[in-house]
């Protein structure tokens, strides 16, 4: 598990395009037959990939957890982006499809991944956050997440949203998750940009074609910084900074907050010709 600590406005300010990398940017999550984390001290979030073929993968306990196991003391979110794949957690197996999702709660015990077929393998997307109470285990397909579309054609960003671990959603103690899928001929995403310093997020870009590339936007709304991005990777966003991008084609991303405020509208908007 990689450790990554806080950068501030200044600092980050100062960061060439290799450092803007070195510290925002997670890659290579996706690897056949592993697990990768990423532990961000961004209100001690972690961020990880599942990628299962032959074996089944648990998630092991790590050192800087300072925990008797992973979920003894947090709660997460898996998101399947691949083929049909199962997880087992405290003895109860739960098949995910994909856009589906799953939520454990804190003290949740011996958790595995496993792709039904190893040809078309499940892709799963993790986001644990710290946990105080314990909220049952829930499953819920992307039909239950009540799909909102928004956006037009004039503004390239016609999109499906949907919202899993929320306030009126999945119960959980801090993590909020969900995903958006834009439309063919759209690319624009999270326009008019916004911040919220009450709860930092992260966005895991997929479904981007090969050969295409994402331009994640970030930064103080008046200093921006862009990130250039490919499929299966993630971006970490400062509670101070903006977050939204644009692709060369159309794409999903999974976006997840952790923080003080659940409320999904809870944002600071910056219009677009604010910008610099």
């Amino acid at each position: 598990m990689e450790i990554r600590f806080q950068n501030s406005p200044k600092e980050t300010a100062s960061m060439n395009t290799e450092d803007l990398r070195k510290n925002f940017l997670c890659q290579a999550l996706m690897q056949d037959d592993a697990i990768n984390l990423v532990y961000s001290h961004y209100d001690r979030m972690i961020i990880g990939g599942v990628k299962p073929l032959q074996s089944t993968i648990a998630l092991e306990n790590h050192e800087e957890l300072k925990a008797a196991y992973f979920l003894e003391r947090r709660e997460m979110g898996v998101i399947n982006i691949g083929g049909p794949g199962k997880v087992t957690a405290s003895g109860e197996e739960y098949e995910l499809s994909k856009l589906d999702c799953l939520y454990l709660g804190k003290e949740t015990k011996d958790v595995n991944f496993q792709s039904v077929d190893a040809a078309n393998p499940a892709l799963f997307y993790l986001l644990s956050t710290p946990a105080h109470h314990i909220y049952p285990t829930v499953k819920m397909t992307r039909e239950e997440a009540s799909p909102v579309n928004l956006g037009t054609v004039e503004t390239s960003n016609q999109r499906t949203i949907y919202k899993y671990i929320h306030l009126d959603g999945i119960k959980s103690c801090q993590l909020v998750m969900g995903l958006t899928v834009l439309q063919t001929g759209s690319v624009w995403n999270s326009v008019p940009p916004h911040t919220h310093t009450r709860r930092m997020e992260v966005y895991f870009y997929f479904d981007v074609p090969a050969l295409q590339t994402i331009f994640h936007f970030m930064g103080e709304p008046q200093q921006t910084r862009h990130v250039v991005l490919t499929n299966n990777e993630a971006v970490i966003s400062a509670p101070w900074s903006v977050h939204f991008g644009s692709g060369t084609s159309n794409y999903g991303f999974i976006w997840g907050m952790a923080g003080e405020n659940q409320a999904f509208a809870d944002m600071d908007a910056t219009p677009v010709h604010t910008l610099k």
